[in-house]
């Protein structure tokens, strides 16, 4: 079950009344043309409000020299803590060490920002891609696999990537499973999702059996690659993009693994006001130990669980409310659980 991060706990564990702080909590975003931000924003923004703290945010538009710029100029605003969402985990140090030296309380949101100064919120990435090779290898034990991973610059691609290898790994030594094609994609981006998995297809004569492709918004560019050479395979993605629900429903892709980004804005507002009211980072409710980065630095961290959801289940998503019926079900093909 998700761990539910709750301010109240907090208040009453450290003392604090925040009724008695008027916080400003800002937010430095990696690349805010992705759906799935806007929830997440929607999210922190409520937990802020109803903390009486102040929502102050920057978009950087993929640019890691852009968030560095972007967050001289939040901490100049006078931020009480900071949430990065991280566009290169190497380029991003500067960023913290300003932090740091103005005595900001800094939150990696959903991408490692690997320093002991920064506490780490996120799903299990690992476990994410666990989830997606697992879907997949339960359909196709055997065959031609495509891997389409995220940015080079993105800790996650790496987790994600481990997690695929632990359910894979030994199929592809024992000679059942051949990776025909795998490649990073700049900027998570479909276009470029779309170009890798095309190149892919041209090496591979279109002999491929399964993609494992790292969020949503790629596997729906590796789809479009597939469905222009008449190809419809297992496809699994995350996110529970909108988009990416209804291909489920529709058949065209597998899986999408669902983070509820509810409740990771709701959990980054509640911790950010928290630590700007002076909680230290290791007596945050909930608190884990996390070493799993390049560099194995122990961090303050919170991973929550995710979901599969899968025509099987994909009544889940619509019961939350994070995507209506109608939405969902949109030329939905038969059995699809929640279209009936």
């Amino acid at each position: 079950m998700m761990r539910q991060i709750l301010l109240a706990a907090v208040v009453a564990t450290a003392g604090l009344s925040t009724a008695s702080f008027a916080q400003t909590v800002c937010v430095s975003w990696s690349n805010f043309q992705e759906e799935r931000w806007k929830t997440d924003e929607a999210a922190i923004k409520a937990a802020l409000e109803a903390a009486g703290a102040t929502y102050v945010s920057a978009d950087a538009q993929a640019s890691a020299a852009k968030q560095l710029t972007d967050i001289e100029s939040l901490i100049a605003q006078g931020c009480n803590a900071l949430i990065i969402l991280a566009m290169d985990k190497d380029a991003i140090g500067p960023a913290v060490d300003k932090a740091a030296a103005e005595g900001i309380p800094v939150i990696g949101y959903d991408r490692l920002i690997e320093d002991p100064r920064a506490f780490y919120l996120t799903f299990d990435n690992k476990g994410v891609g666990r989830i997606i090779a697992q879907t997949i290898y339960d359909l196709v034990p055997e065959g031609n696999y495509a891997i389409i991973k995220g940015d080079p610059g993105d800790p996650n691609a790496g987790f994600l990537r481990e997690g695929m290898e632990e359910v894979i790994g030994q199929a592809v030594k024992d000679g059942k499973i051949t990776i025909v094609g795998e490649a990073f994609t700049d900027g998570w981006k479909p276009d470029n999702a779309q170009a890798n998995m095309e190149q892919i297809l041209t090496a591979a004569n279109n002999d491929v059996d399964a993609v494992l492709a790292q969020n949503d918004g790629m596997a729906g560019g590796v789809i479009a690659a597939l469905a222009a050479q008449g190809l419809n395979v297992p496809v699994g993605g995350q996110d529970g993009d909108l988009a990416a629900l209804n291909r489920v429903a529709r058949g065209t892709q597998t899986v999408s693994v669902w983070k509820n980004s509810r409740e990771l804005g709701k959990a980054a507002g509640e911790i950010a006001v928290a630590l700007a009211n002076g909680t230290p980072m290791d007596q945050i409710p909930g608190v884990t130990k996390f070493s799993g980065g390049e560099k194995g630095v122990e961090m303050n961290a919170i991973l929550l669980e995710p979901t599969p959801i899968t025509k099987d289940n994909l009544n889940v998503v619509i019961e939350a409310g994070h995507i209506t019926k109608e939405q969902a079900c949109e030329g939905a093909m038969p059995g699809v659980v929640g279209c009936e």
